[in-house]
C-alpha cells in the first residue's frame, strides 16, 4: 500500500512538472527536507490528505524523504 501511495505522488508530480523533475531543483535538498517537515506537520494537526493533490501527507512526506537519501548521496 506504502509504494502504491508513493507512486501516486510520484506520477502527480511527473504530471505537473516533468518526469524526474526533482532531480534538477535548485537547493533539493534544503527544499525537499522544508516539504517534509510541511506534510509532516498537515499530519500533526491532523489533515491526512494534501489538499492540492488529494494523495496523503505521509506519502508525501515519504516522496520527500526518498529524494532527500538520493540527494544525499550523490553530495
Amino acid at each position: 500500500v506504502a509504494i502504491d501511495e508513493l507512486a501516486k505522488v510520484l506520477t502527480f508530480g511527473a504530471e505537473k512538472y516533468a518526469p524526474n523533475s526533482w532531480k534538477q531543483v535548485n537547493n533539493g535538498l534544503e527544499r525537499y527536507r522544508a516539504a517534509l517537515l510541511r506534510h509532516t506537520f498537515a499530519i500533526q494537526k491532523g489533515e491526512l490528505l494534501d489538499s492540492e493533490s488529494g494523495l496523503p501527507h505521509s506519502a508525501h512526506a515519504m516522496c520527500c524523504a526518498a529524494f532527500i537519501v538520493e540527494l544525499e548521496k550523490k553530495q
